[in-house]
């Protein structure tokens, strides 16, 4: 397939979709966004101390790979975190795991699977950054449903074997981005021993693991330990914007075994962009910290409490298992975005614009994602709007 084509069928990103959808419209009252997942609350309150600190290494080229400090707090975060020993040959810093998240899929999925074109697995609705990833290593996109039949996590079972042999990488994102689905920790091993049958890679995005509601989501790396499965089996990448409320400092981590690692390091080394060291240094200090994590989990805590309160009289209506977005069931996801927008001044992104038609159907089509992200009295305030104008 020449590059061209490749994305010749990619649908326009989701927020160009929704300003052109709303912006030529009046709001209906005090404008509230609630449609993207920039994080609000706030950030640590060292981060500029350690920043200033060290200005000075602005002036040096940053270590590619991440510095052997800011490896070694990553791995012992991991190790408190998730039980799982990970060894700092086996970890890369990111600069924003949206890098990392396609970068891995350049640096790993081969040209030819079983003698064929290589498939990957993609969650739908998803994080855009999967479907652009597999369109540049000219991969065939399967578009797995996931909906509230399934629980809200892709049912990767269910697909033919001839898929399944194809396929080179599977995407999953957990806890979900939009549904906040949790994956417990029998589909993890489940996943893992099909990815085992049929000899392909789990890319686990679990960039919000550290905003959940009831207890901390299991993570891929720890079921790798406990099953004693092969680490180059999977990567798992993780994020300090959603845990440390920091997506403007673009830095996470990706692990796996050692010979994956070794293959994502040479890409960057050839064509990527490590972290500014001073950022590298902000980092050490922010995966170091639970405090201020904590911290936040419990300001999200509050608004959890705060949605089920407001939306208690709503049958369709669930709170999410992890994460910051609630996915709304409505009838049709732009015509409600849109009468939200004209009659409150509520912004919120219509379901549609982060899933791909397949067969005829729209996984997103009819529910529409809120973000929880701004302070407490400003969500209050735009998920009463939102529910009066839905529900009454």
């Amino acid at each position: 397939m020449d590059y061209p084509e490749r994305f010749a069928n990619l649908p326009e990103y989701a927020f160009p979709r929704l300003r052109r959808l709303l912006d030529a419209h009046a709001p209906g009252g005090e404008p509230i966004a609630m449609s993207i997942g920039e994080p609000r609350h706030p950030m640590p309150p060292f981060v500029g101390e350690v920043l200033a600190a060290n200005l000075a290494e602005f002036g040096k080229y940053p270590a590619n790979d991440g510095t052997p400090e800011l490896l070694s707090t990553i791995s012992g975060w991991l190790a408190r975190r998730f039980k799982a020993q990970v060894s700092e040959d086996r970890i890369m810093a990111l600069n924003g795991t949206r890098e990392g998240l396609f970068n891995a899929a350049v640096a790993l999925c081969p040209e030819v699977k079983n003698g064929k074109r290589p498939v990957v697995l993609i969650p739908n609705p998803f994080y855009q950054v999967y479907a652009i990833a597999a369109a540049t290593v000219g991969a065939e996109a399967v578009f797995v449903p996931v909906t509230e039949e399934n629980g809200f996590l892709p049912d990767f079972e269910s697909l033919p074997a001839e898929v399944l042999d194809r396929t080179a990488i599977a995407y999953l994102c957990t806890p979900g981005n939009p549904q906040g689905a949790v994956a417990p920790r029998d589909y993890l091993a489940r996943l893992l021993a099909l990815a085992e049958k049929h000899d392909f890679k789990i890319f686990s995005d679990e960039c919000y693991s550290e905003i959940w509601r009831i207890a901390p989501p299991p993570g891929m790396l720890e079921v790798v330990q406990d099953t004693g499965a092969d680490p180059e089996r999977v990567v798992v990448f993780h994020s300090l914007s959603k845990r440390s409320n920091l997506p403007g400092l673009r830095s996470g981590f990706c692990a796996s075994g050692p010979s994956n690692i070794k293959e994502i390091r040479q890409l960057r080394a050839y064509s990527g962009s490590p972290l500014p060291q001073p950022i590298q240094r902000v980092s050490e200090r922010v995966w170091a910290d639970e405090t201020h994590v904590e911290e936040n989990r419990a300001l999200y805590m509050q608004k959890y409490a705060d949605v089920a309160e407001i939306f208690s009289g709503v049958n369709s209506f669930r709170l999410p298992d992890g994460g910051f977005f609630l996915w709304l069931p409505v009838d049709d996801g732009e015509a409600a975005a849109l009468k939200i927008w004209r009659e409150t001044g509520v912004r919120v992104l219509p379901g549609a614009y982060l899933a791909r038609e397949v067969n005829g159907q729209n996984p997103g089509k009819n529910y529409i994602r809120v973000a929880l992200v701004a302070p407490r009295e400003e969500t209050q305030r735009g998920l009463i709007k939102l529910r009066d104008c839905l529900h009454k």
